[in-house]
């Protein structure tokens, strides 16, 4: 499946200091080469804007007795094979038995209810009080009135879950289903991501395998709330960017003269005033960024890191082809453009998720702007629906930043990386005889929204490689996975009296998983390492592999509610926080 390694492109630090001779490293990596930090050679300045991948060797596949050529053919293959069986996997893992526990679990009581209703009427209505019981009833009852109701979480995320019970009923595998099909669909995309960016096959399909394991994300793709649909669009925005980078950069490549040697060399003029044209997959990538903010605003913080990191992407590019003043150049040349196809984009598609609450005038605070309150002001000028809109959007802003409210399950950010409070969504006790219980001493049913424990610890090793990595070896892919995780878990240190939860982190999870088989990478070996090297590593990497997956099979139970003796449950219950 090609080389595995993680060392296998270059970085974007490259020509900094003009006057060093050609070829040669900067000083200050220089410096540090007695401290033990390896220089990479400088190389071509097409190869640094567009590192090929490794050529496959085909070995794997000739074990199996397959003939050279189809060796070759097998292994380019994998590029889509290899991903889609890791898929597979997750999505079996995830349909199977999906409308178990027959029962409205924690914040479906919301979501699922919230989404239904915006099939009959296009906003939230008013559900009785028994709603929750009559739901899963014998015969079902839908206990939904017009009358409409405040909701703090924009539409489009529900329009999902609505989707899924338009198709299979307003039941618990109905309003289930869009989020376990993102939930695989996400596994999908980590791999072909990993594969682009780590320029190995089999590391991507190591990256989506250890996400098909997570636990937190293995529950909230079998459980209707909405930051898993948050985090299926965060990476497709992430993916989209990583096609615009490397569609941008093979354009400057294309574009440089070539030099007595043949080879591509650095030109001012190309990377000063080139300018980058159409750029589709950016726009995509805000289109993406707008539908996760139109599921959660915590959406938000993605789209100011994520066009950031894109923009610093285009210095780089342009520093690499030949640009004197490449900050400058991008300036003038790229951040209009990205911020017009990224953050314009984006509130556009935040707009228009609320078409079905513009469109009807059921919608709570619908009609705010013709109230006498709603009459007065600067702004009468525009018209009735957004300025009702803009009302609703600050009663909620109020909303969130003062939600203080004690939780049972509320745990600060400081805790989440180690795990230190799993949020329970359902919890039954059956006696002996009793759904499924066939232990003397009686069961106990979970769906415990906890993280594969040692992937997770193991996650926190490899967030310091990566950061060493960022930092000391100037590794933009380091980079960008940090930034993955910082988007998603930084914000949250500024609501430290909010009440919020450990279920949050499953937006960031893709992103550990990223940095994680990049530190396997590292423990297999650079390219060059001799085979002993490269074995021992292959054996220590496969020994952390396997105790993850192992991890992941001992917590299962406590993922999707089976029935298990209470002392097997005690057992697993490895902290006091987790009960």
């Amino acid at each position: 499946m090609g080389r595995v390694t993680s060392d296998t492109t270059a970085t974007d630090a490259a020509a900094q200091h003009a006057p060093e001779p050609p070829g040669a490293p900067p000083v200050w990596q220089r410096r540090l080469r007695r401290f033990g930090l390896p220089v990479r050679p400088q190389t071509d300045v097409r190869t640094r804007l567009v590192p090929a991948f490794p050529e496959p060797s085909g070995r794997l596949w000739a074990v199996f007795g397959a003939g050279p050529e189809a060796a070759v053919r097998l292994t380019r293959w994998a590029a889509w094979l290899g991903p889609l069986l890791v898929a597979l996997f997750a999505g079996v893992l995830r349909f199977w038995n999906l409308g178990s526990p027959r029962k409205v679990i924690f914040d479906e009581t919301y979501y699922p209810k919230d989404a239904w209703s915006l099939l009959q009427y296009g906003y939230e209505g008013t559900w009785a009080k028994n709603a929750n019981d009559a739901l899963v009833g014998h015969p079902p009852e839908l206990l939904l009135s017009p009358e409409h109701s405040y909701v703090v979480h924009p539409p489009m995320g529900k329009w999902l879950i609505a989707a899924g019970e338009s198709l299979f009923g307003m039941n618990p595998f109905g309003w289930r289903f869009a989020v376990a099909l993102l939930g695989t669909l996400s596994v999908l995309l980590i791999c072909r991501i990993g594969r682009r960016l780590l320029r190995s096959t089999a590391l991507g399909c190591l990256a989506g395998a250890l996400l098909a394991v997570d636990g937190l994300h293995f529950v909230m793709s079998r459980t209707a709330l909405l930051d898993l649909i948050v985090m299926f669009w965060v990476v497709a925005a992430f993916g989209c960017l990583l096609v615009d980078r490397d569609r941008t950069r093979a354009r400057l490549a294309a574009a440089l003269p070539a030099g007595e040697d043949g080879r591509a060399r650095p030109d001012e003029s190309v990377g000063d005033r080139m300018r980058l044209g159409w750029r589709p997959w950016r726009i995509a990538a805000g289109l993406c960024l707008g539908l996760s903010a139109a599921t959660k605003w915590n959406g938000l913080y993605y789209l100011a890191a994520f066009a950031l990191m894109a923009v610093l992407w285009d210095v780089a590019a342009r520093r690499t082809a030949g640009a004197r003043h490449p900050f400058r150049s991008t300036l003038r040349r790229d951040v209009l453009p990205a911020f017009a196809s990224t953050v314009v984009v984006a509130l556009a598609t935040y707009l228009a998720s609320w078409s079905g609450w513009i469109a009807t005038k059921g919608g709570y605070y619908r009609d705010w702007a013709t109230s006498p309150e709603g009459r007065t002001g600067h702004w009468t000028w525009l018209p009735d629906w957004l300025r009702s809109l803009w009302h609703y959007q600050t009663e909620v802003y109020s909303f969130h930043t003062g939600l203080t409210t004690p939780h049972t399950y509320q745990s600060n950010p400081w805790s989440w990386l180690v795990l230190g409070r799993p949020v329970s969504y359902f919890y039954e006790d059956p006696k002996a005889g009793q759904d499924g219980c066939t232990a003397a001493e009686g069961c106990a049913r979970e769906v415990l929204a906890l993280g594969t424990p040692l992937l997770w610890w193991a996650a926190c090793c490899a967030l310091l490689y990566v950061l060493y990595r960022w930092l000391f070896q100037r590794d933009w892919r380091a980079g960008a996975v940090l930034c993955g995780v910082a988007a998603g878990y930084l914000p949250w240190f500024l609501y430290q009296e909010r009440t919020i939860f450990l279920f949050y982190a499953v937006v960031f999870v893709p992103f550990l998983c990223l940095a994680l088989a990049m530190m396997i990478g590292a423990i297999i070996g650079p390219p060059g390492s001799t085979e002993r090297r490269r074995t021992i590593g292959a054996v220590g990497a496969g020994v952390l592999v396997l105790l993850i997956a192992w991890n992941f099979i001992y917590f299962y139970p406590l993922y999707t509610g089976m029935p298990i003796p209470k002392s097997a449950w005690h057992h697993r219950m490895w902290f006091d926080t987790w009960v």
